[in-house]
């Protein structure tokens, strides 16, 4: 079984989709520190003059202290209004709005009060729209055990792992004879971003997975994984 995991984060890159597109289980990181000024609460959409964030403004009260799960949004600014609106300006024009527009105007008049449920309702539709079908777990209902490396090791023990996904960054922690000596197997990924049709001017790299479905709709999921590993060689190459 392949396995992968991540912390949630607000309108994940396509980096992420092609992570769990190659594994068979994803385990939703929701159980770890929270970190101000990281992905979780913020990613960048495509204007035309350029990249910019979109920000979900979360109570910062006692932050240090709390799991990402345990994170508030501040409600006292009208950031859903904002966020659709600039999504709205941004994206009205491309090829797939019509198809996806409902969706994240629905999203953004909803209440929401925890971080976690905004991305993980919004993470469980991505995946859905770009046919990825995973096993799909919560870290903070298993209780693994553990720092770092080790939480990580503990994760594929319990979930039966036999080849675990990193992010390229896993190099610098992962202490790799452990996993070994455990008859599992590693991969650290490198994703090779596409270049794919965008309006407004030169290609940006690195924005939301929005822009992608928006410009390109069902060929997304050939995209994103166009240029990079595929589960077949993932599956043949085995650990590294």
């Amino acid at each position: 079984m392949i396995l992968t995991a991540h912390q949630p984060v607000y309108l994940p890159w396509l980096g992420l989709f092609h992570k769990i597109a190659l594994s068979d289980t994803f385990c939703d990181f929701d159980d770890v520190q929270y970190l101000k000024k990281d992905w979780n609460s913020r990613n960048k959409i495509k204007t035309p003059s350029g990249a910019i964030w979109l920000t979900v403004p979360v109570l910062s009260t006692g932050h240090r202290e709390k799991k990402i799960r345990e994170i508030e949004i501040d409600n006292s600014s009208d950031w859903r209004r904002k966020h659709w609106k600039s999504i709205y300006l941004n994206y009205k024009k491309t090829v797939y709005f019509n198809r996806y527009a409902d969706f994240f105007e629905n999203v953004y008049k909803k209440d929401w009060q925890y971080l976690t449920d905004l991305n993980t309702y919004m993470l469980k539709w991505f995946l859905n729209e770009l046919r990825i079908k995973v096993v799909y777990h919560k870290a903070s209902e298993l209780h693994f055990e553990g720092y770092k490396s080790d939480l990580v090791l503990d994760m594929c023990k319990k979930l039966k792992a036999d080849l675990y996904i990193f992010g390229i960054l896993g190099k610098e922690y992962a202490e790799q004879d452990k996993f070994i000596n455990e008859g599992i197997n590693l991969h650290f990924q490198d994703y090779k971003h596409p270049v794919y049709p965008q309006l407004c001017g030169e290609f940006i790299p690195y924005v939301s997975i929005i822009d992608l479905l928006f410009n390109c709709g069902d060929k997304s999921l050939d995209i994103l994984m166009s240029g990079n590993t595929t589960k077949q060689e993932l599956i043949t190459m085995g650990a590294r």
